[in-house]
């Protein structure tokens, strides 16, 4: 018991530690998205700083694409690339800094996955997630969209996911109490509770959906995520032109096999989203398709809605770069570069549409290259209608 006492008092000194100067007032987090930073990020000539992390497996050459999209498209970004990699033996205190250096400037990223290795290797947290709590990344936004053209099971999806990702069961918090024994403990705090339920009603707000489901397992962790529910219920109650209702996460994942098009907006601690981005992904055609985003109140991270390395596909030519084109689209959305973002959007789904180039996790036989050649060529308004 004396053990256990311990580890607990030292858990809430790590999370006091990491609280002070960074959880911001609630109002104040939620309206990330909403913020406009634009101004910091512009550099001279109208051109925007934007900071690259390629990451491993195939995210070097997705970003690769990215930049062979821009480049014929005349999108005014400058990137600011860094290279942080657990596998590659590219990742260090200074590397991590350097990434969170260019950020202050910058205030907005593009990143390919930072693989985490399996191996136990004296640290837990691993670099992807301790970036994403020096930026406090608190909020992962996925939006899974059928594109059309390309069938699936469940066609006309439109359903967005919120994940909260700075605790819960990621806490890194993990001991081995008595031989053989270990505890892995998952935090569930007030305060990031009611910061995430805001930002989604908030998101749902904004972009004029109509529903938010709390995804939670309230009725086994009855404390946990019960004050994850109860923090959501009380914050429904401050958007009453929003519906609200809640799901146990397993039942979650059979409606969502069943009858997505129930859902609008989900919000769910941080372990339930990392599944269920991955469930829904596959629902409209696999992690090569869905884009998705991170916001704290400063700063806002794109990459792909379902983070794989796919290291299988390294150096083949065979990766699928529409979510990543996809995020680079809502980047320069968010930068207030709407044109670009249109024109290398519509081009992207255009490609799609017309279904004569598809890499193989799409049924066809097309490469990398061949896709980016394609949506060039869509890119120019005399192709195609």
């Amino acid at each position: 018991m004396a053990t256990i006492s311990g580890v607990r008092a030292v858990a809430g000194a790590l999370l006091r530690a990491q609280g002070r100067g960074a959880w911001r007032t609630l109002s104040a987090a939620s309206a990330a998205p909403q913020q406009t930073l634009r101004s910091q990020t512009e550099k001279h000539e109208g051109m925007f700083k934007v900071t690259m992390l390629p990451g491993d497996g195939v995210g070097p050459e997705l970003m690769h694409s990215v930049k062979e999209v821009f480049k014929a498209a005349g999108v005014p970004v400058e990137f600011d690339e860094h290279h942080l990699s657990e596998v590659q033996n590219m990742a260090s205190e200074d590397k991590l800094d350097e990434v969170v250096d260019s950020m202050k400037q910058s205030k907005v990223a593009i990143i390919g996955k930072i693989h985490t290795p399996m191996e136990y290797k004296g640290e837990l947290a691993s670099y992807d997630m301790r970036l994403r709590r020096k930026l406090d990344l608190f909020a992962n936004v996925v939006h899974v969209n059928s594109l059309p053209g390309f069938k699936t099971r469940h066609n006309n999806l439109d359903l967005v996911i919120i994940r909260e990702q700075t605790e819960g069961e990621y806490s890194s918090l993990e001991h081995e109490s008595v031989k053989g024994v270990i505890e892995c403990l998952k935090i569930i705090t007030r305060d990031k509770s009611q910061r995430i339920a805001k930002f989604a009603f908030d998101y749902a707000t904004k972009k004029g959906r109509s529903k938010v489901t709390a995804v939670h397992k309230a009725n086994i962790m009855k404390l946990g995520d019960g004050l994850f529910l109860q923090c959501c219920e009380e914050v429904a109650e401050l958007y009453p032109k929003i519906k609200f209702d809640t799901m146990i996460i397993d039942n979650c994942c059979m409606q969502l096999v069943q009858n997505p098009h129930q859902f609008d907006v989900l919000v769910m601690p941080n372990l339930y989203g990392n599944i269920i981005d991955n469930l829904a992904a596959g629902l409209v055609g696999g992690a090569g398709v869905v884009p998705g985003e991170s916001y704290s109140a400063e700063y806002a991270v794109f990459e792909m809605g379902a983070r794989h390395p796919f290291a299988q596909a390294v150096g083949r030519n065979i990766a699928n770069p529409t979510a990543m084109l996809l995020s680079a689209a809502n980047m320069l959305r968010h930068l207030n570069l709407e044109y670009h973002s249109n024109v290398i959007s519509d081009a992207v789904k255009r490609v799609i549409k017309v279904g004569k180039v598809r890499t193989r996790d799409m049924g066809g036989y097309s490469t990398t290259s061949d896709f980016i050649k394609s949506v060039i060529d869509n890119l120019h308004p005399h192709y195609g209608v």
